[in-house]
């Protein structure tokens, strides 16, 4: 025992001095957000590195950092679709961001994880079952080196749904009966076209319009509410019916997305819930999540209102979940307690492809159908003069789910 005790005691100390020393793979809004979130929790952290597809976007990020005072060197900033493994080729950092799009998140965190470095990686984690599968088994590694994998469903970091959640749990309401998620707002960016650029360039430069690099509005950003009710039911659904189309984005200009979802999923136990995503200029906005039990509703994040009870509030300061799930990243590093949450992010990732496929289809989509898929959202291989997938609209009775 003897032998043993002061190895552990240096082990701990040396956690605790770990500096952190970021990578940020992904330059664009996110990626920029994600290094100040990780400013926010350690002023002691570095960004040591930085990776995009685009010189344009890098040269941007780099000016945008040094308004806030990171100067990256220009050596140390690299572009093109392998500018990833030149940055975790850099031994010396240990921290890394995965901000690019969602199609690439499964190829960059096996990269990441297997140069051994602890990983921050947005959400969604894929655009596919075999990218799905693909997080899994990065997950497994992950956890067999010791290796801290946090996702970015930020909400899983916030007082007010961890506290309101954990009591829905413990039964507050009752047995949990319907759950309703909504995400419905506004259109997004678009980044312009130039006649200069390949088929490639324009999709990976407008990538949120283009199914194969985003999963469709429905994966990568309605995750989120998706996210929390597979949290608040402890499970994810085992079918998914749905509908969605096209009505006011129909142009060329926005690719082959759906502006607009309507899901059911239903869980093991009965439940269902009904999912609701549009991205629609002039329409009401309204993102959320609720439930109802046997007893009464909740809204999942700071309200449980119980028949003939006075309702329960959250009423603590808020706390931000960008921040919080780096503080929490960080703290597991220096504590040599690893947190891994591959397996929840890629099953809401799932979660939402599900209710994709059964909208794009018009047919019910399962679980294991969609877990199990051979269907790859890829080019043959990534260079700009390469084609990219089909960009054809899915039509509900014409188009078909590869299982």
């Amino acid at each position: 025992m003897s032998a043993v005790a002061p190895t552990t005691v240096q082990s701990k100390a040396k956690h605790r001095e770990t500096p952190i020393q970021a990578g940020v793979i992904g330059c664009g809004g996110r990626g920029l957000g994600a290094v100040a979130d990780l400013l926010a929790a350690d002023q002691s952290a570095r960004i040591v590195a930085l990776a995009d597809l685009f010189p344009d976007r890098m040269n941007l990020c780099r000016e945008q950092l040094k308004g806030i005072g990171v100067q990256v060197l220009g050596g140390r900033c690299f572009v093109g679709f392998d500018a990833y493994a030149k940055l975790l080729a850099l031994p010396e950092i240990n921290y890394v961001i995965l901000a690019t799009p969602p199609h690439f998140r499964p190829i960059h965190l096996r990269a990441a994880v297997e140069a051994g470095k602890h990983v921050l990686v947005e959400k969604p984690v894929a655009v596919d079952g075999p990218g799905v599968r693909s997080v899994m088994e990065s997950g497994e590694l992950a956890r067999q080196k010791g290796l801290s994998l946090v996702a970015g469903t930020q909400r899983r970091h916030r007082r007010d749904y961890q506290e309101t959640i954990r009591r829905l749990r413990d039964g507050a309401i009752g047995e949990l009966l319907i759950g309703r998620a909504y995400w419905e707002a506004g259109e997004v960016w678009f980044n312009g076209s130039d006649t200069q650029w390949p088929e490639m360039e324009y999709q990976c430069r407008n990538w949120y319009y283009f199914t194969w690099l985003s999963g469709d509005h429905i994966v990568e950003q309605h995750i989120d509410n998706l996210d929390v009710l597979n949290w608040v039911l402890g499970a994810h659904p085992v079918r998914a019916r749905g509908n969605g189309g096209r009505q006011v984005r129909t142009g060329r200009l926005f690719g082959q997305i759906y502006d607009h979802f309507a899901v059911e999923f239903e869980y093991p136990n009965g439940a269902r819930v009904h999912s609701f995503c549009r991205q629609t200029d002039g329409a009401e906005g309204h993102i959320g999540e609720s439930v109802i039990g046997t007893r009464g509703t909740s809204n999942c994040r700071n309200l449980i209102a119980v028949k003939g009870a006075e309702p329960w509030r959250f009423v603590a300061p808020f706390t931000s979940g960008y921040i919080q799930e780096q503080v929490e990243l960080i703290r597991s590093i220096r504590a040599g307690q690893p947190l891994n949450q591959a397996r929840q992010l890629a099953e809401s990732t799932l979660t939402a492809i599900m209710g994709r496929e059964a909208a794009y289809s018009g047919q019910p989509v399962g679980w294991e159908q969609a877990y199990h898929s051979t269907w790859k959202l890829a080019p043959e291989r990534y260079a700009f003069d390469a084609k990219p997938p089909s960009s054809q609209v899915p039509m509900p009775g014409q188009y078909k789910f590869v299982r």
